[in-house]
């Protein structure tokens, strides 16, 4: 990111901001698919995530830092979105499984299949191995950042790493065998 358009933005520049919208938003956007499934629920989130990226930008330091410290809001926004409206103490058991096909044809597995993959899971196991295996938290702060236990952390994560496990032996290999 430009210097210049984050000191435009700490001064409130429309422009600036407008600049820094339009190249941070479709990264931003992405980020939120790994946390919440429906694209209202992902839009609400970003704009929540701009709004506080504008309004504390002031705190920002180190301008080579900008683009992490705008993803870490955003995960947090998904997270406060997400502790409103989620219970991550459900017993696993009581979530129905989605057993919906793939939209596309594959052999290989791929990143985007792999994020299309974590949309299969219940919403509770996907914001843990999300939290767990691509953005690198602890048990420890996911229990604190979802305001759960580090047993059900756990437990939620091993959850989703044997549903897609299965997914993925479903859907890849029985392909590649026929």
């Amino acid at each position: 990111m430009e210097h210049n358009l984050i000191i435009g933005c700490k001064k409130q520049n429309r422009q600036s901001q407008q600049a820094v919208y339009q190249q941070l938003a479709p990264k931003l956007f992405a980020l939120t698919k790994r946390y919440l499934k429906k694209e209202e629920d992902r839009e609400e989130v970003l704009a929540d995530a701009f709004f506080t990226i504008f309004t504390k930008i002031d705190q920002l330091k180190d301008f080579e830092a900008f683009e992490a410290w705008a993803k870490r809001i955003t995960v947090n926004q998904c997270l406060l979105y997400l502790r409103r409206n989620v219970n991550f103490n459900l017993y696993i058991e009581d979530i129905p499984s989605q057993n919906q096909p793939l939209q596309e044809e594959a052999t290989e597995l791929e990143t985007q299949d792999l994020l299309n993959l974590l949309d299969y899971l219940p919403e509770g196991c996907k914001v843990v191995f999300s939290l767990f295996v691509i953005e690198g938290y602890s048990h420890k702060e996911i229990a604190e950042a979802l305001q759960i236990t580090e047993g059900t952390s756990k437990s939620q994560l091993n959850v989703a790493k044997t549903k897609l496990k299965n997914r993925v032996q479903s859907l890849y290999y029985q392909k590649a065998q026929s």
